[in-house]
């Protein structure tokens, strides 16, 4: 989303983009949020991960002390996310971002010293292991356990979805250390290492045919006391402080659904209908337009969010609107593409006659996860009716 010609921020933009343009990785970027697929992906991505925080492009928020910008504006972290979204090129690792600002924030001196210096050199992947098979949306319903056996806590359970769980070197855990509080109040934050006796990770194969997503199991797993992030019971509090983070890559979301309106045009035009380019076709141009003004809906009201957060003045409502606008319209998107390409809808990557290499069976195989991920957009829309609008809550 564009600040003003001239601007401070539209300057920077331009910087961001020659940066970006200049040091990227290469290789192919998949929709949505991915993993490496090989160790050559994987060290790529951790160079660039570093060259970003060498450049002052991630951590800009961090204390001054651990590499970050005094009177630093936090739009200028959607513009990078932005650009590097317009570029197509791999977005850091969220794990990492989200337990440095754990750290920052209720970590111990020690733990900063350690680990946030060696996220900004791309020393170390992180994994978030929040969700679980019964508490993905409402995470409070956690039930992975840490229970106190003299200086250590000993970990059971299972988390899933966890996004890079097979290359992660540690984990930003979240377990609960007190059966009997009030479930927000019972789950506490820990550091764990990803290859401590007792874990065990599953890569999940995916309709995409990749996988990014893993399952994560803790057997009696042990971690010493001093791995807790901040105070027994605060895990809900951490959580949600790092979560807010992820406000900074609404930019993104809206770059990426204004390109996939600009591919799905580029594609109705390189494609023929009885001999005829699709976007000759009257409803063909006709939904290319109203997608347009649903994108440029998107735009407006992920910008108008975005001002209202950098000034401090974010509703409760802002985040889910924006999200749900996001995922919902992303997969309109790629549906309407599939059903465009008629039967070689069903061609993929790989196919000879598959079109763009199958970029957009990917793209709507994936589509549907963004409206899971993050909270459902079932979850979403309850948010906004009774957090925002004050209707009732459904009978139950």
């Amino acid at each position: 989303m564009e600040f003003g010609a001239g601007t401070p921020l539209e300057d920077f933009r331009r910087e961001v983009r020659e940066f970006v343009a200049a040091h990227a990785p290469r290789f192919k970027v998949r929709a949505g949020v991915r993993s490496p697929e090989d160790e050559g992906e994987l060290k790529a991505s951790l160079r660039w991960t570093a060259e970003l925080y060498a450049a002052g492009y991630l951590g800009a928020d961090w204390p001054e002390r651990f590499g970050g910008v005094p009177d630093h504006d936090p739009l200028r972290d959607v513009v990078v996310r932005e650009e590097i979204a317009r570029a197509r090129a791999p977005m850091p690792g969220s794990g990492s971002d989200l337990a440095a600002h754990a750290l920052i924030g209720f970590g111990r001196e020690a733990q900063r010293q350690t680990y946030l210096p060696a996220i900004r050199a791309g020393e170390q992947l992180w994994c978030q292991l929040f969700s679980e098979p019964d508490a993905g949306s409402d995470l409070a319903s956690l039930r992975t356990s840490a229970v106190k056996d003299g200086d250590d806590w000993v970990i059971n359970g299972q988390k899933v979805w966890t996004t890079n769980g097979h290359w992660a070197d540690l984990g930003y855990l979240l377990a609960r250390t007190d059966p009997d509080a009030p479930k927000h109040k019972g789950i506490s934050a820990f550091v764990l290492d990803m290859r401590a006796p007792g874990v065990q990770v599953r890569p999940l194969r995916e309709l995409t045919g990749t996988s990014d997503f893993n399952e994560v199991f803790f057997d009696q797993v042990r971690v010493p006391a001093e791995a807790m992030i901040g105070k027994p019971g605060q895990g809900w509090a951490i959580a949600n402080t790092s979560l807010a983070q992820e406000r900074h890559g609404v930019g993104a979301s809206v770059v990426s659904v204004e390109m996939a309106w600009e591919d799905l045009v580029e594609t109705a035009r390189a494609l023929k209908i009885d001999g005829r380019p699709a976007i000759d076709l009257e409803d063909v141009r006709q939904q290319l337009a109203a997608f347009r003004a649903e994108v440029d809906a998107v735009a407006t009201l992920a910008h108008a969010s975005l001002m209202r957060w950098s000034a401090g003045k974010d509703r409760i409502t802002d985040a889910p609107m924006a999200k749900l606008g996001f995922s919902e319209l992303n997969l309109r998107l790629a549906e309407y593409a599939v059903s465009l390409l008629g039967e070689r809808g069903v061609l993929t990557e790989g196919d000879d006659e598959a079109v763009d290499e199958g970029r957009w069976q990917d793209a709507y195989l994936y589509a549907r996860a963004y409206t899971i991920a993050g909270g459902s957009s079932e979850v979403m829309r309850n948010i906004i009716a009774e957090r925002g609008l004050g209707l009732p809550r459904e009978p139950r």
